[in-house]
């Protein structure tokens, strides 16, 4: 609980009001997206959302699906 603790205190909570999640959920599914990689695809939106400039991933083949808006922004640890 510490960490999450620490962690709350220098981020952000970022969500998708229903208009903006029933969107992310249309484009990734045209996309192709299915299954477990949904819920990448609805973090990837909650940072464009956010105006990340970074997205850190180890996994950057699920997270590049989600288009080049998302691409351009993924780095690895």
């Amino acid at each position: 609980m510490l960490f999450i603790g620490s962690i709350r205190e220098r981020l952000s909570i970022v969500s998708l009001n229903g208009d903006e999640y029933a969107y992310a959920l249309e484009t990734s599914t045209a996309l192709g997206i299915v299954g477990g990689a949904i819920y990448d695809a609805m973090l990837a939106h909650c940072a464009i959302k956010a105006k990340a400039e970074a997205i850190y991933t180890w996994n950057i083949r699920r997270y590049a699906q989600s288009g080049p808006e998302v691409t351009r922004r993924l780095l690895t640890p």
